[in-house]
C-alpha cells in the first residue's frame, strides 16, 4: 500500500511539473504583447492594444517592432489631422504611453508606414514633408533614419537610385534588399505595384517590378512585408477572387521562384479592407490594419497556425 501511494505521490509530482512547464511556456509565448492586449489570438483575429493603439475614432496601422519587440512604432490618424507616426517603448514591465516620434511633430505634413529593417538600426517611413528645404512638398516620399549611440538620426531622402521616384511602403529583408511600392508617372491604376532594389555591398543601382505571381494586371497591389529570410511576402490588392475590399495576399518563395498569390483567407479578410501587413519579430503573429466605416484599427493573429494552414491547402491542391 506504501509503495502504491509513493507511486501515485510520483505521478501527481510529474503531472504538477507539467502543468507547471505548460503555463511558463503560456508566459513566454505571451511575452510583451500580453501587456497591450488581454487576450493572445489563435484562430480569430482580435484588435491589438484596444483603448491604448488601437482607439475610436481615429485610424491606427502599420505596426513595427524593434528585435526584442521593446519598442515599436505605429501609425495614428487623429480626426481632422494628417497622418504622424507615434512610438511606446518597454520600461521597466511596462509599455509607455504612445507619443508622437521625435522626427514627426511638425504637422503641416503627413508621416506614415514605419518599418523596422531587422537589425533594428534603420527605421523607414513614408512623407510628404519637402526633400529639401525651402521646396515645396511635392507629394509622398521613402525617408529613413540611422539609429547611432545617442538614438536616433535625422530624418534622410533615399538616394539614388530612388530619388525623384514615386516609392512609399518600403519593407527590408535581412540581406538588406529593399521592397517597396512604386508606380509611373501618370500611371493607371494596375500599373501601382511591388518593386524590389537589391542589396550589392551597401549599394542599389536597380529598380525591379516583381512578376505576374505578385502583381496584378487588373488592380493595383501595394504595401508589402519582406519575411526576413525572404522566405515569404505579404502584400494588399482588391482582386475578384477577395473578400469585398482589399484583401491580405501571401507568396512563398521556393528556391528563388515566388509561388502564384494565395488570399489569406476568411480569418483575416472581411467585406472591409484589410492591409499593411507586419509580423513579429519571432514570426509568431501577423499584424494588419482593417478599416471599418469612420474607423481603422490595428488587428492580430497566430500567424504560425496561419501560415501553417494555407501551406497544407496548397499541398493537397
Amino acid at each position: 500500500m506504501r509503495i502504491k501511494n509513493l507511486k501515485n505521490i510520483k505521478d501527481l509530482l510529474i503531472i504538477i511539473y507539467l502543468l507547471s512547464l505548460s503555463t511558463s511556456c503560456q508566459e513566454s509565448k505571451r511575452s510583451n504583447f500580453t501587456l497591450l492586449s488581454e487576450q493572445i489570438p489563435t484562430d480569430t483575429t482580435l484588435t491589438f492594444g484596444k483603448g491604448i493603439i488601437s482607439t475610436e475614432h481615429s485610424h491606427e496601422s502599420s505596426i513595427t517592432f524593434n528585435s526584442d519587440m521593446t519598442k515599436l512604432f505605429f501609425t495614428r490618424r487623429k480626426p481632422k489631422e494628417k497622418n504622424k507616426i507615434y512610438t511606446m517603448k518597454l520600461i521597466d514591465g511596462k509599455w509607455s504611453k504612445p507619443k508622437l516620434a521625435s522626427f514627426s511633430l511638425n504637422k503641416e505634413y503627413s508621416d506614415y508606414r514605419p518599418r523596422l529593417n531587422p537589425n533594428g538600426d534603420l527605421l523607414y517611413f513614408s512623407s510628404t514633408r519637402p526633400l529639401k528645404v525651402a521646396i515645396e512638398p511635392s507629394g509622398s516620399h521613402q525617408w529613413y533614419i540611422k539609429k547611432n549611440e545617442s538614438g536616433w538620426g535625422k530624418p534622410i531622402p533615399l538616394e539614388e537610385p530612388f530619388v525623384d521616384k514615386s516609392i512609399i511602403d518600403l519593407t527590408s529583408s535581412e540581406n538588406g534588399n529593399l521592397y517597396f511600392t512604386s508606380n509611373k508617372k501618370d500611371a493607371k491604376p494596375q500599373d501601382e505595384g511591388i518593386y524590389y532594389s537589391i542589396n550589392q555591398e551597401g549599394q542599389y543601382t536597380t529598380i525591379e517590378r516583381m512578376g505576374k505571381e505578385i502583381n496584378s494586371p487588373d488592380n493595383w497591389t501595394c504595401c508589402p512585408y519582406i519575411a526576413p529570410d525572404e522566405s515569404y511576402i505579404i502584400f494588399d490588392s482588391p482582386r475578384t477572387s477577395g473578400f469585398g475590399d482589399a484583401d491580405l495576399y501571401i507568396s512563398f518563395n521556393k528556391n528563388g521562384n515566388w509561388t502564384k498569390s494565395y488570399n489569406l483567407g476568411a480569418k483575416v479578410n472581411t467585406k472591409y479592407g484589410e492591409g499593411l501587413a507586419t509580423v513579429s519579430p519571432d514570426g509568431k503573429f501577423l499584424f494588419f490594419y482593417r478599416s471599418e466605416v469612420n474607423n481603422g484599427d490595428i488587428y492580430w493573429i497566430d500567424f504560425i497556425q496561419l501560415k501553417k494552414e494555407i501551406l497544407e491547402n496548397i499541398n493537397s491542391n
